[in-house]
């Protein structure tokens, strides 16, 4: 009975750290854009100081506004990249970076290229050229996690379920 019970302990406490996962309140995968600089021969390389991030509905970007910054929400900005996540894009959008240079660069037009999308930006002397970059990418869609979780937790309860129903037979003899 005992061998039993350290089994099953060592079995919830496997299982618990295997599916141990960082959480965020704010439930659902959220649409994100993935921005990689490189320099154009003959401008001098610099840093990213900080960026805005528009979003327009109209082709010409003549209704641009800003990305809110709410919950996750935003544009995070490194040394060299960019990563905007929201809740929701507008069909086009432009990217205004200021650069340790001092020279703040405004984008063309581009199109959201997909819910997690990556792009090239291309630093001109005078501006930003931001082109879609094709990427396969490694994350599953969330019916795939839901089916995922749900295997698991029917796999769990099988085993728990012969755990006990072992436990019990062997109790009886």
């Amino acid at each position: 009975m005992t061998k039993f019970k350290g089994l099953f302990l060592s079995f919830i406490l496997i299982l618990s750290f295997s599916l141990a996962r960082v959480v965020f309140a704010d439930t659902g995968p959220k649409p994100s854009m993935e921005f990689q600089f490189k320099f154009d021969p003959g401008v001098e390389e610099s840093t990213i100081v900080s960026g805005i991030f528009y979003e327009c509905s109209l082709p010409d970007c003549t209704d641009a506004v800003p990305l809110e910054e709410v919950g996750p929400q935003g544009l995070y900005c490194e040394l060299d990249s960019c990563r905007a996540l929201g809740y929701g894009f507008a069909p086009f959008h432009i990217l205004l970076i200021e650069f340790s240079d001092g020279v703040i660069r405004r984008s063309n037009t581009f199109e959201t290229a997909g819910f997690d999308s990556y792009y090239t930006v291309t630093v001109r002397p005078d501006d930003l050229m931001v082109e879609a970059r094709l990427s396969l990418g490694t994350s599953l869609p969330a019916s795939w996690n839901f089916i995922a979780c749900a295997c698991m937790l029917m796999g769990a309860g099988l085993v728990i379920g012969l755990i006990v129903f072992f436990v019990r037979r062997s109790a009886k003899k």
